[in-house]
């Protein structure tokens, strides 16, 4: 503890407030996060109605996701910037639980008064970092915070268990989810006949629905076909469900191009199976692979000649094909971004919660408003991010659960002070029961004001 106070007092930590350090955006797609926040959510029902905020940090001290059920240490704990998207290391609040279990990489337990900044002496923090059951590395740390005054005997050892929970899970569902180590680049998924691909498209738009149509009658035809558009926009899904529709007892192959440094291993793993009859290949981001290895493919895939070509890519745009893939390409395929597919937000919404949970998991109306008015610049990957999260949080997503990016749903770039005032405007309005009039209070501005930047911030209502 003495160290950590002489490390604070070295990083120039202020002792009487804690500093405003805010992340723009939360790397929440880890299966560390996944895992945590199941945990989590799992202890939040142990104390349930207890004074306690539950929170899961990333190993640099950058608060991911915290739940409390008691509205008052909420507050609170919003006041001293203890919240997702806030920075709590030791360079940023000084001595405290969850920058002293990082820093020291062991359960930490600072109460009341042991900690450096005078505002954080009204809390006991209880934080046991979490390892990588694999390799290690120190992923970040799970803690628990509450009144200085409560009793905290069992709080440290609830972090514990948790954190110990978190690497369990993390270690049974990481079977098969680790990359191969390199030369074997990323080949990291196999379909066999037996797994009907069809049933598991939710996606009902007219503008998907004619894209994957387009490319099952492009594959039809034997050529080499290109699936092009944005990242995530679901360019290797719409490849894998036009080669599945063709060839329903063969097998369907997607290989991910990998690193520069991995690209002659990995094409050595994988691409005998090009010679075989029954197989498709998908080469996903193929715009990435240098251009002898482009070439080299098109050789083992028989050149233009061979009928049915087995090999489909997918990519940015066709011109960012290297050449020799280009020259081969007989149809070219365009996956339409998420913004220009909105009937297919639901859907996705509801089959990537279920996914997670391995049940149905509800949206309020409002949630879902929000969801479809957003403009998802990553697309359907950012649609999963999101909804994922939120999955994790609650059995019933409201907007409370979704970050303010997309409950505003805007395409203007704000400044750091505008999205903290929308996000500070979110966080008011998706409290349970919350009212505009409730949220101007607390706000300490007008209806009239709070309405006018509501409009402003495109924020759902």
């Amino acid at each position: 503890m003495r160290a950590s106070w002489a490390r604070s007092e070295q990083y120039g930590v202020s002792p009487e407030e804690v500093a405003e350090v805010y992340a723009d955006e939360l790397p929440t797609g880890s299966l560390f996060f996944e895992c945590g926040a199941r945990v989590l959510q799992g202890l939040r029902t142990t104390l349930a109605d207890e004074p306690v905020g539950v929170m899961l940090t990333d190993p640099h001290g950058l608060v991911l996701t915290r739940w409390s059920d008691d509205s008052r240490i909420e507050h609170s704990l919003d006041r001293v910037h203890l919240a997702p998207g806030f920075y709590y290391d030791e360079r940023t609040a000084g001595t405290n639980g969850l920058a002293l279990a990082l820093a020291d990489q062991v359960p930490a337990l600072v109460r009341g008064g042991d900690h450096y900044v005078a505002p954080l002496r009204r809390y006991t923090c209880a934080a046991a970092p979490v390892m990588d059951p694999g390799d290690g590395r120190l992923l970040g740390c799970i803690n628990l915070t509450t009144w200085s005054q409560t009793s905290s005997h069992l709080l440290l050892a609830l972090a514990q268990s948790a954190s110990a929970n978190t690497t369990s899970l993390m270690q049974v569902r990481s079977v098969g989810l680790h990359e191969q180590p390199a030369p074997r680049g990323e080949v990291f998924h196999v379909l066999t006949g037996e797994r009907p691909l069809g049933a598991e498209d939710p996606c009902v738009s007219i503008g998907w629905s004619a894209a994957r149509a387009e490319t099952i009658a492009a594959l039809a035809t034997g050529g080499l076909v290109a699936v092009v558009g944005e990242s995530g926009s679901g360019r290797t899904t719409l490849a894998m469900l036009g080669r599945r529709a063709g060839n329903r007892r063969g097998r369907v192959l997607v290989a991910r191009a990998p690193r520069p440094s991995d690209v002659s291993g990995w094409m050595a793993l994988w691409s005998p199976e090009l010679r075989a009859d029954d197989i498709g290949v998908v080469v996903s981001a193929a715009d990435t692979l240098p251009s002898w290895a482009a070439a080299q493919l098109v050789a083992d895939a028989g050149g233009r000649d061979r009928r049915p070509h087995p090999l489909t890519v997918t990519a940015r745009s066709y011109e960012t094909i290297p050449s020799p893939l280009r020259e081969a390409v007989h149809t070219v395929v365009e996956a339409p971004p998420l913004r220009h597919r909105a009937d297919d937000v639901a859907p996705l919404a509801a089959f990537f919660a279920r996914q997670l949970r391995h049940r149905d998991v509800g949206f309020t109306p409002r949630a879902m408003r929000a969801l479809g008015a957003a403009s998802w610049p990553g697309n359907v990957a950012e649609l999963r991010t999101v909804v994922r999260d939120a999955a994790a949080r609650s059995d019933l997503v409201d907007v409370r659960h979704l970050p303010a990016g997309v409950v505003s749903g805007g395409d203007h770039v704000l400044t750091r002070i505008e999205a903290f005032e929308r996000d500070e405007i979110v966080r008011c309005l998706a409290a349970p029961g919350a009212t505009v009039a409730h949220a101007a209070t607390e706000l300490g501005m007008s209806r009239a004001t709070l309405y006018r930047k509501i409009s402003r911030y495109r924020i759902a209502l």
